[in-house]
């Protein structure tokens, strides 16, 4: 196995840790592209020596951080309809959830996440490595949506009309989609954008 993926695997080592936590709180507080070395090095008092011992190279540490970036966004969307379908009583509850947490994952206050995802996925355009990792993460994602649909139709609260990953997918698409409106100035309402998600949500997946 190459030396990449053996290093890639090595992810309880403290410095190491250390390196993707200092790296994550750049990533909140400065662009990317001001993120070097040097200032990781001077934040995290940790030698060169250290950092090229636990990645390949300045990339894969980066690269490693954003994905622990994205991983964490996803896990939040996953516990939040997680929770629409587990504690429902009725269709009526849970499609009323399902509106709520729409709102919330596609609200205008998320626009800087949509951003760095969208940044995340150009990214990894011609970069196996970064796609790769990536891919692990995306897959997760739309394997946990996807069950979830596939959870509400088991129940009757979903049409079984249709196929509960492209709903995963549909729902990615929309929520990531609104990033085109993101950086206008004229941009749309989050009453406007959640009005017209609600009905595909109601007329599409409901039925």
């Amino acid at each position: 196995m190459p030396a990449r993926h053996d290093k890639a695997q090595r992810t309880s080592h403290p410095t190491k840790e250390a390196l993707l936590t200092t790296v994550a709180r750049l990533l909140d507080e400065a662009p990317l592209a001001e993120i070097t070395v040097d200032v990781i090095l001077a934040e995290s008092g940790i030698s060169k020596g250290s950092l090229y011992h636990h990645f390949d190279d300045f990339s894969d540490l980066l690269e490693q951080a954003l994905v622990r970036h994205f991983s964490s966004t996803v896990d939040k969307s996953i516990g939040m309809l997680t929770q629409v379908v587990h504690e429902s009583k009725s269709q009526a509850e849970s499609i009323a959830a399902l509106h709520k947490s729409t709102a919330k994952t596609t609200s205008s206050a998320l626009a800087t996440v949509r951003l760095e995802r969208a940044r995340l996925i150009g990214h990894a355009h011609g970069n196996p490595r970064l796609t790769e990792r990536l891919a692990v993460e995306q897959s997760r994602l739309t394997n946990a949506l996807a069950d979830l649909f596939r959870a509400m139709q088991d129940k009757g609260w979903m049409g079984n009309h249709f196929d509960p990953r492209a709903a995963a997918v549909l729902i990615q698409a929309y929520a990531l989609g609104r990033v085109v409106d993101d950086i206008v100035d004229d941009k749309i309402s989050d009453e406007a954008w959640c009005q017209l998600i609600n009905a595909i949500i109601d007329k599409v997946f409901v039925g």
